[in-house]
């Protein structure tokens, strides 16, 4: 049944397309869907373009692992809209025809912002389009049992397929139609989770059987020995070998050894979980986080059935109600990388405020870097190119504004569900530790393999959809942007469509290969990335063109370039990429996980700084 389900949304998906390939002979078509999409649609689709694999499963990932904490990226995506909605929806439709670099070369014609904004769109669709890929692998392995780098290529081949057919207008109508489904679904999914409750001995649907992770003594486990003892994250660790084979245990205060789980990877490259080869998918390390305690009642029979929403954040958020959520440790053994998920029992109050992964009441730098990244998402949402397209598919300014509120509301609501289905994989134990990118999916399984199928088929469809709008927005850049107008090739309507397919057919092979290098890493993490380039390199340019007389071609070329550096390079000397390259996080030189507060003003100052150096001189 679910593969079944999953080929039925990829057929229904590659219908769409082929339907509306007989519309795609202008460039007009191509890029902007002749700019003929109803505003209601247009919003939708805005909502389907930014309900990304970020939003689904990066976003419920977070929120099962750290709480309130990955809630804060929601807040972040969703206020980003504020800016859209106030600063940027009509000018971008009135001064653009099919691009972003439309937009900032209108009143100059100048070489140097077409060539800075085309790199600037290819670079940040880039950056997004990783984590559409690696949220594509992730998804493709528990539901069809394949390695991960297969669902990387089949999502890379059905979209361009998708973008050498249709472009914008197919598009459009997916991002409609899996946006719409997507929150009807999540729904359904949140009403399954408030009506089967809180309970400390989670109901799997009969689908896993719960686990409880036992505390026993060594003399417990006859003909057991200690061979290893290793400390991390402080912890103490030790391996224990017995009848031939070993096992890894944490060590508790009182001397006793608490069940772990664990996977190595192997010096001659073999992957092992718990001490068995691992399987495709879920490699058996999930349902680990459950309730242990709810709201002062323990025991494995505590349970609270149909609950409204605002019971069900109260009681989890309780100080009596525990959490047993777990965390992860690298240690070498010998030549082997093990990686040890051990349980770590949290307070529901400490869950549903913010200080798990954020550290409110941290250091001076752990607080500045939670301002870098919300600075990053509250600014980078109004400057992303596969967002701003969008608003030439409608045909006035005020389509645009009205679209804006459409796709507000839409977000707004689905941010919502992402909190309830975030903490019912944390309650429910349906988190695989090695990838809490599944953790909604892996919910709905716990429900039935037909939601399950469903949710799953469609942040399938999520993703192709995304990955379909990033690569409109590349293939513009190169066909309308690079081509035609940097390099004066003055291009046919029919050539910029042909230039375009095979863009979209480059870029696509582009993200296939970086979809498969940054397996492993949280969507949403490398969302923020995208963000803050977007944000560093496009805003500046947008707001001062729009709001400052003084602006120069040169200060706009200026302030792309800088921002686009700064923004990369930072990270790449951060802590969240120095182990990456084998070193610790603390040797970075840059201190923080995300550069928007260093590259956004710095990029601001550039073109303010510039335009006044060239500014032109005239008569009195």
């Amino acid at each position: 049944m679910a593969i079944a389900i999953f080929l039925l949304f990829v057929v229904l998906v590659l219908a769409v397309s082929f339907y509306f390939a007989r519309k795609t002979q202008s460039a007009g078509n191509y890029f902007a869907a002749g700019g003929k999409i109803h505003w209601s649609v247009n919003g939708i689709a805005f909502a389907g373009d930014y309900l990304s694999a970020a939003s689904f499963l990066g976003i419920c990932g977070m929120i099962a692992t750290v709480g309130y904490d990955g809630f804060l990226y929601s807040i972040g995506y969703l206020a980003g809209w504020i800016v859209a909605l106030f600063l940027v929806a009509e000018p971008m439709k009135r001064m653009g025809k099919y691009t972003f670099t439309d937009a900032l070369d209108m009143k100059y014609n100048s070489k140097g912002i077409k060539l800075a904004a085309a790199l600037s769109t290819l670079i940040v669709s880039i950056c997004y389009l990783i984590p559409q890929m690696v949220g594509a692998g992730v998804l493709v392995e528990p539901l069809l049992n394949l390695p991960h780098y297969v669902g990387v290529i089949m999502v890379g081949a059905i979209v361009i397929t998708i973008m050498a057919t249709a472009g914008m207008t197919s598009t459009t109508y997916v991002q409609f139609l899996k946006g719409g489904l997507l929150i009807i679904f999540s729904t359904v999914l949140v009403v399954a989770v408030l009506v089967r409750g809180l309970s400390t001995s989670p109901d799997q649907g009969g689908e896993v059987p719960f686990h409880e992770y036992q505390t026993v003594e060594l003399a417990d486990l006859p003909g057991a020995a200690v061979a290893t003892t290793i400390e991390a994250a402080g912890h103490e660790f030790v391996k224990v070998a017995r009848d031939g084979d070993s096992s890894w245990w944490m060590q508790t205060e009182s001397g006793a050894l608490q069940e772990i789980q664990w996977e190595t990877k192997t010096a001659d490259g073999r992957d092992l979980v718990n001490g068995k080869p691992a399987m495709q998918g879920e490699n058996e390390l999930r349902q680990v986080s459950h309730l242990v305690q709810i709201a002062g009642v323990k025991g494995s029979g505590a349970r609270s059935k149909n609950l409204s929403p605002f019971k069900f954040l109260s009681l989890l958020g309780d100080k009596d109600t525990v959490v047993q959520r777990w965390k992860s440790a690298k240690v070498m053994d010998g030549s082997d990388n093990v990686t040890l998920y051990y349980p770590v029992l949290t307070a529901g109050n400490k869950i549903m405020r913010p200080g798990i992964k954020f550290k409110v009441q941290g250091s001076p730098m752990e607080r500045l870097d939670f301002i870098s990244l919300m600075l990053a998402l509250f600014c980078g949402t109004a400057a992303l190119p596969h967002i701003l397209i969008r608003y030439y598919t409608v045909p006035s300014p005020a389509s645009a504004r009205k679209s804006t509120i459409v796709a507000i509301a839409a977000i707004g609501f689905f941010y919502i569900l992402t909190l309830f289905m975030g903490l019912g994989a944390m309650t429910n134990a349906t988190i695989n530790p090695v990838t809490n990118n599944m953790s909604a999916p892996l919910l709905a399984r716990s429900f039935g393999t037909f939601l399950f199928a469903i949710i799953s088929a469609i942040a399938f469809a999520t993703v192709l959809g995304t990955v379909s709008g990033l690569i409109v927005a590349a293939s513009g850049a190169v066909a309308h942007d690079l081509m035609d107008r940097f390099a004066g090739l003055n291009m046919t309507e029919k050539g910029k469509v042909r230039a375009g397919k095979i863009a979209a057919f480059g870029v696509g092979i582009i993200a296939i290969i970086l979809g498969i290098l940054f397996r492993g890493m949280n969507v949403s993490f490398l969302v923020g990335w995208a963000f803050a380039v977007a944000a560093s390199a496009n805003l500046p340019a947008i707001i001062m063109i729009l709001f400052w007389g003084k602006t120069t071609k040169q200060g706009i070329t200026a302030s792309i370039c800088v921002g686009i550096v700064a923004a990369i390079g930072l990270f790449l000397i951060s802590p969240s990429m120095y182990p990456k390259y084998g070193l610790p996080a603390e040797a970075a030189p840059f201190p923080l996980m995300n550069p928007g507060i260093v590259s956004i003003p710095l990029s601001f100052i550039t073109l303010v700084v510039v335009s006044l150096l060239t500014q032109k001189k005239t008569a009195a």
